[in-house]
């Protein structure tokens, strides 16, 4: 199916087809909550100005035209027509200001990832490949303080202290994942959520977990870090098939 044409005083278009591309699958996959959540994706290099989703609108139905551009800088945004959430306002806009790695955010309540978020020990062993993939690459919240306005979204930012770690486990609320593009990004929040069901699901057999070895999961983490366009080909796909359908997110 051939690409829309671009519609007149869209700025940064690629980027918005691929934002309500991510919008359209996460639902599709059950992993939104809603009319909340928020994805976002910075488009200048101080991260002070960001693509996300309108406020509580439905993921499947959110298309390239619907993206809002926010700037963090401009606080009169919080009282406009068209304002953003202030919790993704306070969220998304601390983590693209202050956390260089953070190109892209997705902040989801999806099913699994939620449950690893609720328990005591939140940590995720590296039992099978896509739990592996993992292995000291997240870092845990363990001091949810409410909902995710400026103070909260400014401590979690905090708390990726390594350019490594792209997940973090919100305890007692979710899970936020970072990267450098929406692919590679949704990629990522796809294999955690994966990576968490086959660990719950692991935990309600009641017997005991087979765990690799700290030098079996971190060759495993490398290995599938250095693999080549593996994110890419797996998110053009998924617009491929947006596309055979004749699904309206690129409009």
């Amino acid at each position: 199916m051939s690409t829309p044409p671009r519609r007149p005083n869209m700025n940064h278009w690629p980027e918005r087809v691929d934002l309500a591309a991510a919008f359209r699958w996460t639902a599709r996959l059950n992993m939104h909550e809603a009319v909340a959540n928020h994805f976002s994706l910075a488009v200048n290099d101080a991260g002070t100005r960001f693509l996300m989703n309108p406020n509580q609108m439905h993921f499947a139905r959110i298309r390239a035209s619907d993206m809002i551009e926010v700037d963090v800088t401009d606080r009169e945004a919080l009282t406009g027509p068209d304002a953003p959430d202030p919790t993704a306002w306070g969220l998304h806009g601390g983590m693209h200001r202050l956390c260089p790695q953070a190109r892209c955010v997705m902040h989801v309540h999806s099913i699994f990832a939620t449950v690893l978020a609720s328990l005591a020990d939140s940590r995720l062993p590296p039992i099978d490949q896509n739990c592996a993939t993992f292995f000291n690459r997240y870092v845990i919240d363990e001091g949810y303080g409410g909902l995710a306005f400026e103070d909260e979204g400014a401590r979690c930012t905090g708390l990726f202290t390594e350019p490594r770690q792209k997940v973090m486990i919100m305890g007692n609320h979710g899970v936020l994942v970072i990267g450098a593009t929406v692919a590679e990004t949704f990629n990522r929040m796809y294999y955690f959520e994966r990576a968490a069901e086959t660990y719950i699901r692991a935990l309600q057999t009641g017997q005991k977990l087979r765990v690799l070895s700290d030098e079996v999961a971190e060759k495993v983490a490398q290995e599938i870090e250095d693999y080549p366009e593996q994110d890419t080909r797996h998110f053009a796909e998924l617009k491929a098939l947006l596309d055979a359908e004749g699904s309206d997110y690129a409009a």
